[in-house]
């Protein structure tokens, strides 16, 4: 499980060890993946993390080889990692493309590269006679609004992919699940300028309630935060 510290993977990787899943959590900020694993093993679940950076190949790599290492198989893999930073393009601040493309995009892609192997291999032995891949897009991989022009572009190559792998692998029972969520409580939005919370928030009232009163500032030019599409 990718982007486990906060939002979608979280929540995720809580209730997969709920199920009975061991879990691998893997994200940048490592002092929250610690507190997640206590979470989960307080629970009576079981949990690794793994603080990795999954834009650099090499560290995607490893961190799939090291659930493998503990877990001896791996079955699922859950690519939900991503960054949300809207603007309009003309002026924008192209290390912000960068950084969207890198996680959003390559990083993604990087994680179903290196575990493509051991999801086939599961396949092929394992007791379900199935493996999985879920692939974690957005509502913005399918409809584009202006001011999102690179996160759309991010999601909509994330769309892409997980169509192809799909044809690639099915048949060798692989399964390739595209999630786009839309509006979710999430600290996504939290990414952005203050400028553009502001034009974006006012502009979609309807993602109020998305977002915890406790990450709305309000100036006396702006409406309260709201949450936007993943």
């Amino acid at each position: 499980m990718t982007g486990a510290s906060s939002g979608i993977g979280e929540g995720t990787a809580l209730t997969l060890a709920a199920l009975g899943a061991r879990v691998t959590v893997v994200a940048r900020r490592a002092d929250r993946l610690e507190a997640l694993v206590e979470k989960i093993e307080s629970a009576g679940g079981q949990a690794l993390a793994v603080g990795a950076d999954i834009t650099d190949e090499e560290q995607a790599q490893a961190a799939v080889a090291r659930a493998v290492d503990t877990y001896g198989r791996l079955d699922t893999v859950v690519a939900n990692a991503g960054v949300m930073i809207l603007g309009p393009i003309t002026g924008a601040d192209t290390t912000d493309w960068r950084r969207m493309i890198e996680l959003n995009t390559l990083g993604l892609m990087y994680t179903a590269h290196a575990a493509a192997p051991h999801l086939l291999e599961a396949a092929s032995d394992g007791p379900r006679g199935v493996s999985d891949i879920v692939l974690v897009s957005s509502t913005a991989g399918r409809m584009v609004r202006g001011g999102g022009g690179v996160y759309n572009a991010s999601k909509y190559a994330v769309t892409a992919f997980g169509e192809a792998f799909r044809k690639e692998v099915t048949q060798r029972h692989l399964r390739v699940s595209l999630v786009e969520p839309g509006a979710v409580e999430t600290e996504l939005p939290l990414q952005n300028r203050p400028d553009v919370r502001d034009r974006m928030y006012g502009a979609t009232p309807r993602w109020s309630a998305c977002v915890p009163r406790t990450w709305r500032t309000p100036s006396p030019s702006s409406s309260p935060g709201r949450a936007t599409s993943r």
